[in-house]
């Protein structure tokens, strides 16, 4: 902090004006400072004043919370002959505020467990802590607490204490694990029926079962597990304690995933579990929802753990299918919310029988998935004094939307035709109400693609009856039937006789404003898969597109019907589509020139994203086949509208969002007609450079990768492609070397290396020649480091693909010059290249980064091994071999085995 320390006043003053300043600019202010106050070297000691003076609970909780983030982030700064004497006042600490506020020994709790992880000399910390306070009876809700986040800090991210020492720790934490376990029994026998210790003390064993360290067969006789199966059994338990309670036995559910070696644990769990039916049938008859929902998660959690149990011996032992009952009681439950806990679980046992496919263990689960069935559809039902259509973006949409997924991936174990005749069938005999009527087809929606449409009398007798459905029913049933037939597209495809009248039916849908979007989604469904036969119904569409704003559609549907009309489109003879594209075009054109003429006059600026984003939709699906020889047919309609895009791009040029939609149009338009789009690329290269000079957005960097991707080949194009990417490098290198400026712009990092990529890919010889590649390559390295997904792989592909241009012998002529090229670009990087990554995936890179960074090694090796193993031996004894809390971060065998794995 700038001015030196500042005084205790100035910082109770802050943390006043940040809970109480009733001006949010002060409060503002306030959280900056502190913030800053934080990250100083201040701050250990002002904590450590704040927390002695125990002036008030919020500058007690700053100080705690201060503590607790400076030992998981600036450990180091301390020296290590400070550590003793902070541990002791972080205890004294704990105990003289125990009772002011419990999120205050929460915060200083997780302070000592992140000291206790980092500093290796303060051995056996779970006994020396247990041993100085088991007898006071008034420290042990603080002694519990430390020995409940103790586990769960283990394997936090803010803390990066090596594996060495998480192993290490992770041992002396199983030794000591039966040590907690009696202590929290004995805290169980004294406090009686103390409701709030209880909770504790059942937090603090699921957070050892959590961690997987507790011993399975002393568990299996332990008291507390009687106690646990007593507070869930027992009707009158207070609802926190049940949940405490049912979180513990999940955790215990959990920890036993491996049954076989968990046996005599596993064994009365699921014995304990099964005991719990009647308490369940007790709380649904007092309606008391929170704990029917805790149930119901204790009762999938034991279905998940035991799942391999269930489908290797159904009916045996703990393969006991009354697991799988009681999951269908809580699917009984007329709150939805209940089934849905279990999703997960059906998911995966359909996913099991499936990778199985043994039809006599098929035929023993059957019966259990058409009674989930029965339940979802009746679930799936909307109120029956509902008004409208369903809704799709609430909860209990949503909850349909899963229900129509979980249904895709068991209707196999049943069959999908059986199903669907079934629910036809009800429809077809009963005279159901509206509301079952209504589920039924959005259930018969969600298998209907899954339904073999060959020859099949069922599924054309149901297209027929749906499409006479007539328009007195209720709203939502018209509706989910237009679904169904969107989802029925194949079977119009099989039989074209059923197009007319499909057509007018979705038609009648389209002119009513409820329905129009559903019935222009099964539209376009219709174009995808019928596009042959639809070419018929082309001159429709286009009256339909010309007219697209009189109907009521949300802007998805609008494109959604032009992308199908494109489909459609691109099967017309050759000599027709030019015509037809550029009627097609023709409306947002000249919706486009109509905003730029406002514009001119009055100044106003109007958004053209919406014509922007359907002319897009045209050009990306209008994809005729062109033969050799033969000029493209939407060349001409590019070409005509190329100064409308023009122009619409240089008007707002500086907002970023419709910038975007401009550079996504154009990318279609020069996908659309690859190479035919060559008299634009002059005055389109021209047009991004200059106004990425003024306004860096990353999309243009990403257009050029597509230039580059359609002309790299081109001779003629080359140079001209190389001056674009060197005009576009230098204020992308500047906005980077800002401070920050890779954090902060991963969009352009990502951008900028799939530019380069595609320049690698095309013309690898064209950029290694150049003068810019050098800072292409510095630019690399410094980003290996980014934790970002799009934007590390964009880097970890450009130095993959880049290195094996001079790997990869393609029999090109201009291969030698390749790896010439690449030798001397890797004798200028490649030992800070490797020095970085290893750097890199030490302390900077999450797990699933990992995998491209392996590539890169890989591809270096191939192209130089004696070179590589020096260089990833120089980096290896670079990295600390010691944390500043004492432990040791690596061994010199684990550097020597981890070099030898490598270069094998």
């Amino acid at each position: 902090m700038e001015g030196g320390k500042p005084s205790l006043a100035l910082v109770y003053q802050a943390v006043q004006a940040l809970y109480h300043d009733p001006n949010p600019a002060g409060k503002e202010r306030a959280s900056v400072w502190l913030g800053e106050l934080q990250r100083s070297m201040y701050a250990w000691e002002i904590s450590d004043q704040l927390l002695q003076l125990k002036q008030d609970v919020e500058s007690c909780y700053f100080a705690a919370q201060t503590m607790k983030v400076k030992i998981q982030t600036s450990f180091y700064e301390l020296p290590p002959e400070t550590h003793n004497a902070l541990r002791d006042s972080l205890l004294t600490h704990i105990q003289n505020l125990k009772d002011l506020s419990p999120i205050i020994v929460t915060q200083l709790a997780l302070a000592i467990a992140d000291l206790a992880l980092q500093m290796a000399s303060w051995k056996g910390c779970v006994h020396t802590l247990i041993e100085k306070y088991n007898n006071d009876i008034s420290s042990m809700p603080f002694l519990i607490e430390i020995l409940t986040v103790l586990p769960e800090e283990v394997h936090s991210r803010s803390l990066r204490i090596g594996a060495n020492r998480r192993t290490e720790i992770i041992e002396d934490l199983a030794f000591y694990s039966s040590t907690v376990v009696t202590l929290l029994t004995t805290c169980v026998e004294k406090t009686g029926n103390d409701e709030k210790m209880f909770i504790k003390v059942f937090r603090c064993l699921g957070s050892w079962f959590n961690l997987g360290v507790l011993d399975s067969n002393f568990m299996a006789s332990n008291q507390l597990l009687i106690v646990l199966f007593q507070v869930l059994q027992r009707d009158e338990t207070p609802t926190n304690l049940h949940e405490a309670a049912s979180d513990c036995v999940c955790s215990a559910l959990y920890a036993i995933e491996n049954v076989d070696t968990n046996m005599a644990l596993a064994l009365h769990l699921f014995q304990g579990v099964l005991t719990l039916e009647t308490a369940y049938h007790m709380a649904v008859a007092r309606e008391d929802l929170d704990k029917v929902l805790n149930y119901c998660r204790i009762f999938t959690e034991l279905c998940e753990t035991f799942l391999e149990t269930t489908v290797r011996s159904p009916g045996q032992g703990m393969g006991d299918l009354r697991t799988l009952e009681l999951l269908l009681i809580c699917a009984g439950h007329p709150q939805y919310e209940v089934v849905e806990i279990s999703f997960n679980f059906w998911y995966r046992l359909g996913e099991h029988l499936y990778k199985i496919n043994d039809a006599a263990l098929h035929s023993i689960f059957r019966p259990y998935i058409q009674r989930l069935l029965h339940c979802l559809a009746r679930h799936c039902q909307l109120d029956p004094d509902h008004e409208g259509i369903p809704e799709d973006t609430d909860d209990f949409g949503e909850f349909r939307m899963r229900v129509s997924d979980l249904v895709k991936d068991v209707i196999f174990l049943v069959g999908s035709m059986e199903c669907f005749s079934q629910l036809y069938s009800t429809l077809k005999e009963g005279n159901p109400p509206w509301e079952v009527t209504e589920a039924v087809l959005f259930i018969m929606a969600s298998i209907a693609k899954s339904v073999d449409p060959e020859n099949n009398p069922t599924l054309s007798e149901v297209l027929q009856q749906v499409v006479l459905l007539p328009e007195n029913v209720h709203m939502a049933v018209r509706y989910t039937s237009i679904e169904l037939v969107g989802e029925m597209s194949d079977v119009v495809d099989r039989n074209p006789r059923f197009l007319d009248p499909v057509l007018n039916y979705l038609m009648k849908g389209l002119r009513e404003k409820p329905l129009a979007s559903a019935a222009a989604k099964a539209i376009h469904n219709i174009c995808s898969v019928c596009r042959d036969h639809m070419a018929q119904h082309f001159q429709g569409l286009l009256d339909i597109a010309r007219s697209l704003d009189s109907f009521a559609l949300s802007t998805e549907a609008a494109v959604g019907l032009l992308k199908g009309t494109a489909l459609v489109l691109a099967r017309l003879p050759l000599e027709k589509i030019a015509e037809c594209l550029s009627d097609l075009c023709a409306v947002q054109v000249l919706a486009l020139k109509k905003l730029l003429a406002e514009e001119s006059t009055n100044g106003k600026s109007a958004d053209p994203t919406v014509w922007l984003d359907r002319l897009a939709v045209i050009f990306r699906h209008t994809n005729p086949i062109v033969e050799n020889g033969q000029t493209h047919p939407c060349q001409k309609v590019i070409q005509e509208i190329w100064p409308v895009l023009s122009e619409t791009l240089n008007t707002h040029q500086a907002d970023n969002r419709i910038v975007e939609r401009c550079c996504r149009c154009l990318r279609f338009a020069v996908r659309c007609v690859g190479k035919g789009s060559a008299s634009l690329l002059q005055p389109l290269v021209t047009q991004m450079v200059s106004v990425y000079q003024v306004y860096p957005h990353s999309c243009f960097l990403y257009l050029g990768s597509i230039l580059v991707d359609e002309y790299g080949m081109e001779e003629g194009c080359r140079q001209g492609l190389l001056d674009m990417l060197q005009a576009l490098c230098m204020p992308t290198f500047q906005l980077l070397e800002q401070p920050n400026g890779l954090r902060n712009h991963p969009d352009t990092v990502d951008d900028l290396f799939r530019l380069a990529t595609r320049f690698v890919q095309r013309s690898p010889v064209t950029l290694l020649s150049s003068s810019i590649i050098v800072h292409i390559i510095q630019c690399a390295i410094a980003a290996t480091s980014l934790d970002h997904r799009d934007a590390n792989c964009s880097v970890m592909k450009f130095v993959r693909d880049l290195v094996h241009t001079g790997v990869a012998n393609d029999h090109e002529e201009d291969f030698e010059v390749r790896k010439q090229l690449i030798g001397q670009a890797m004798e200028q990087h490649g030992q800070q290249l490797i020095t970085q990554l290893m750097h890199s995936c030490c302390f900077c890179l999450p797990q699933y980064t990992l995998p491209d960074v392996a590539e890169v090694l890989w591809e270096i090796m191939l192209f130089n091994r004696p070179t590589f193993c020096r260089w990833l031996e120089n980096a290896l004894k670079g990295l600390p071999k010691e944390t500043s809390g004492g432990a040791v971060t690596v061994t010199h065998k684990q550097l020597t085995d981890f070099h030898k794995q490598v270069t094998r």
